[in-house]
């Protein structure tokens, strides 16, 4: 009650000329009463609220106590955080400039977090007012000046990032390398994995999947000696299982990291809880398990994240579905948006239509020996350069049998003959026997070494044939190897005949 009261006469401060009595009401409030009374403020009379909050900001004098700091700061980022859902980019740039000459009377910790937190928010408004680089590269340049190392080495992460995002690659690897070499220096193991990451993020964006899958294991081997906060872990997570669908096509296990990174977002409530839910869903798509879409939808806390971007995937996952290439075409087209600017869907979208496209060209053809192309093309609402160009391609690929005569437009189809595997299963049995052979042989020579040690018999280099059967120390071949006598005769004179 108190609180409401002193907020109430600096509310009358401020709707006065005496706004400055306003800004000392409003720092003798309390840091709980005040965030709930500002609150409560902010939907009474907004621009009001704003006034007292850009006041309180640029009064930097007599900052003497650690409350009045505390108060401060959080007067800062309240007003950056009230500025961006009122989308005023402009003001917010203006709010992170004039607030230097307060960081300088708190510690070089606490004016890091709060100048990040700021340029945060800001990025994280997607006003794309074409200023960002700029303020970052301005706020780097502020730091630099000011020899704050660890702000500086933070604002290049999130320039790095936005790099990224604007698809400027090269400037992000350039200066996601020498970050890197001056972080692996020092002991600040949360950032090497944030700008780790990063890297992994850009050679995936330029196709280098080895180097992709590189940068990303150096990442978790870092962030496993380190704790690592859910957010980040979850970040984590969504890179893997996109690196497993884009590199392996392992899409059950793709599944698996998605899932850990939408419970790690959404513990958080991170909007990218929707994106690792979205990909979640392709992969059942890919896996042709379109049913399962549904019931994770269903799931509580699915629930919490409907919108056009599940609509986009449901669709998506009955055009699958049914095989329809009508309905596929028709949901890129409602949800543009939603599917093909994301470049990890529509890659994989990209795939599945082609897959679809096969099947149903097999289905058409298949009852056919000679079909019309022009047919085909009808069938399945494609133009005919199209279907010719997929034909093509699937002759090629041997997906089928057949040629296309382009004088007439038809397509020609030769039944599959049956591989003649006589040759095939003779060399097989020729290697056996070889094998048999080969056993035999070294069998017979070791017990004949053996009878020679002990008989009195003339040797092999004599020329006197050993009989088949002595009197004394003699051994029956028949009886030990399965054969006939007949049998038994002709392998021995095919090894003896070998030996010499």
């Amino acid at each position: 009650m108190a609180a409401a009261v002193m907020l109430e006469r600096a509310q009358q401060a401020i709707a006065s000329t005496d706004k400055q009595a306003g800004v000392e009401i409003l720092n003798k409030i309390g840091n709980f009463f005040a965030l709930f009374a500002s609150f409560i403020l902010r939907f009474i009379e907004p621009v009001n609220f704003i006034d007292l909050l850009f006041l309180s900001v640029h009064t930097h004098d007599e900052v003497d106590d650690e409350e009045t700091v505390r108060i401060k700061e959080q007067s800062i980022l309240e007003l950056g955080q009230v500025l961006s859902k009122m989308d005023r980019a402009n003001d917010l740039i203006e709010l992170i400039k004039n607030t230097r000459p307060f960081l300088g009377l708190i510690s070089k910790a606490k004016a890091a977090k709060l100048v990040r937190a700021l340029v945060d928010i800001f990025l994280d408004m997607d006003a794309k007012t074409g200023f960002e680089v700029e303020l970052c590269k301005e706020c780097i340049e502020w730091a630099k000046q000011e020899k704050r190392t660890f702000l500086r080495q933070s604002l290049e992460s999130r320039l790095i990032s936005l790099y990224y995002d604007t698809e400027k690659y090269t400037e992000a690897l350039l200066l996601g390398s020498a970050l890197l070499r001056e972080l692996k220096k020092l002991d600040d193991k949360n950032l090497l994995v944030e700008v780790q990451l990063l890297e992994s993020k850009t050679y995936h964006a330029l196709s280098n999947l080895p180097k992709a899958r590189a940068a990303l294991t150096s990442a978790r081997t870092t962030a496993n000696a380190i704790y690592c906060p859910p957010k980040l872990q979850a970040s984590l997570d969504l890179q893997s299982g996109i690196l497993h669908a884009a590199d392996e096509k392992d899409f059950k296990t793709a599944y698996s990291y998605f899932y850990e990174a939408f419970e790690g977002f959404d513990s958080v409530d991170s909007p990218k809880a929707l994106i690792a839910l979205k990909y979640m869903l392709l992969s059942k798509i890919m896996l042709n398990l379109a049913d399962d879409v549904q019931s994770i939808l269903s799931g509580k806390l699915a629930l919490r994240h409907a919108g056009s971007e599940i609509e986009a995937m449901k669709s998506i996952a009955q055009a699958s579905h049914k095989r329809s290439l009508a309905d596929f075409q028709k949901t890129l087209k409602n949800y543009e948006k939603e599917l093909v600017e994301d470049p990890i869907i529509r890659a994989h979208l990209d795939t599945l239509y082609d897959n679809m496209l096969e099947q149903n060209l097999c289905r058409i053809i298949e009852p056919y020996s000679r079909v019309q192309v022009e047919f085909i093309s009808g069938s399945i609402h494609l133009s005919m350069d199209q279907v010719e160009k997929k034909l093509s391609q699937m002759i090629l690929d041997k997906k089928f049998n057949g040629i296309l005569d382009q004088g007439e437009g038809v397509l020609i189809v030769f039944e599959d003959t049956p591989v003649d595997k006589t040759y095939e299963n003779a060399l097989e049995t020729i290697q056996n026997m070889g094998k048999v052979v080969d056993s035999l042989y070294q069998k017979l020579r070791y017990m004949m070494e053996r009878d020679q040690a002990l008989s009195t018999t003339p040797s092999l280099q004599t020329g006197v044939v050993v009989p088949l059967r002595s009197t004394q120390n003699s051994f029956n071949l028949a009886s030990i190897l399965g054969f006939s006598r007949r049998q038994e005769k002709f392998i021995f004179y095919y090894i003896f005949t070998s030996l010499h």
